[in-house]
């Protein structure tokens, strides 16, 4: 009789959907500028728990797997809202004599996990539907980076996400101290982004590089630029917001304002753009203190008004016109401050140096405030003719635009 030979058995469905499946999930990455991902690295570089804000699907939990993969980290995922607060506080163990040795908490094993590994990233995600006995379990293991009796090691960076209230299954507020202790950056997505990596490329972080030789400047800059701000701004150093929702963002305390000195001092040994700054800095103290920062920083470096009355044939004005306006501003505050006959003329020459360079008008207002300091004894200085025409020419601007204002109310 003849042999039979056996049929080879048929592929599984599930396992020809698996290939598909494969080939699906393979894709590339390529550097690409993103001020997301740079802010976001750059917190994390600098040790700071970064809460992530946005609406459902929009890329977060995607977004800490490829950092983590970028930075070789490896990721433990803990849903805060799953947990119950033993489990970030510790489970009570009795042990053999309570009385005299008390009682340990144990921690879950995924604190262990990390322990052990001495590395990695901790995500914590869905915080806004963890309920407010949660968060205040979290309090310490953000702050103090605690869980039972382990401490986290120093190489073990905290990384949350959480949706609006409005969008979150049974959403909660975050409590006031524990939104305090985070870098909040609002999550967004970018089109070209998206499309491109649906197409199988997505774009790669990379941390930020530090240039070694600027680190003590760094620090000497940032001190710098939040001290001088707090200097002219004390009321903004604690200011806790009036609502609810705001006190579950960002907002200025001692706290926020160390972790916006830090983030400054990252971002500038970096090489930041202003753009990455301005989300860091917003996300520690909130849109508008954060703004207040930004346009100090932009004043920080401005030159110094006695260097500029001591040479005006050599200044160096900004161009800038908002930065210009301060300067000679600043110039006409030091002669205020000490009046001197020589020091008046020096700040004429440098009205005169500024309309050679600028825009005519931005020394009226300077120039109005400088005649008005003159002593009784001073001699006109030649270099006001030059300006006289200028502040003449626009102040017949000035009253032909209210007279043309006037015009309009009257016709209404």
């Amino acid at each position: 009789m003849p042999t039979c030979t056996p049929l080879t058995p048929p592929a599984s469905r599930l396992d020809v959907a698996e290939d598909l499946l494969a080939l699906l999930r393979e894709a590339d990455t390529e550097p690409r500028p993103d001020v997301q991902l740079e802010a976001l690295t750059l917190a994390v570089a600098a040790d700071l728990p970064v809460l992530l804000w946005g609406e459902p699907g929009i890329g977060k939990t995607a977004a800490l797997t490829q950092l983590s993969t970028a930075l070789g980290l490896p990721l433990t995922t803990v849903i805060a809202s799953v947990h119950e607060p033993s489990d970030f506080s510790g489970l009570p163990v009795v042990g053999d004599d309570p009385a005299e040795q008390g009682v340990p908490m144990a921690p879950p094993d995924w604190a262990v996990r990390l322990v052990r590994a001495g590395r990695g990233l901790l995500f914590l995600d869905e915080l806004s539907t963890a309920p407010p006995a949660v968060q205040a379990a979290l309090l310490r293991l953000v702050l103090e980076r605690r869980i039972g009796t382990l401490k986290l090691p120093p190489a073990v960076r905290i990384v949350a996400a959480a949706n609006p209230r409005s969008s979150a299954a049974d959403g909660w507020e975050l409590s006031p101290p524990l939104a305090n202790r985070f870098v909040h950056l609002h999550w967004a997505h970018d089109h070209e982004v998206v499309v491109r990596g649906l197409g199988g490329t997505w774009p790669r972080a990379t941390l930020p590089r530090l240039d070694a030789r600027k680190l003590p400047q760094a620090v000497e800059y940032a001190r710098r630029a939040v001290c001088t701000f707090l200097t002219a701004r004390p009321k903004l150093v604690h200011q806790l917001p009036g609502s609810e929702t705001r006190r579950g963002g960002a907002w200025p305390s001692p706290r926020s304002w160390e972790m916006t000195l830090r983030l400054t001092a990252f971002a500038t040994a970096a090489g930041s753009s202003r753009d990455v700054l301005s989300l860091l800095v917003r996300g520690t103290v909130g849109d508008g203190p954060g703004l207040e920062l930004l346009a100090s920083l932009d004043r920080l470096d401005l030159p110094d008004p006695e260097t500029l009355l001591a040479d005006p044939a050599g200044a160096e004005l900004p161009d800038r016109g908002d930065l210009r306006q301060a300067v000679l501003d600043g110039v006409v505050a030091a002669v205020r401050a000490r009046p001197e006959k020589s020091r008046w003329d020096a700040a004429w020459a440098l009205l005169v140096r500024a309309v050679e360079t600028g825009a005519p008008d931005l020394v009226v207002v300077p120039a109005t405030t400088l005649a008005s300091l003159r002593r009784a004894d001073w001699e006109v200085p030649e270099s006001i003719e030059r300006l006289a025409g200028v502040v003449s020419l626009s102040r017949r601007a000035d009253d032909a635009a209210k007279r043309a204002a006037n015009t309009v109310k009257a016709g209404r």
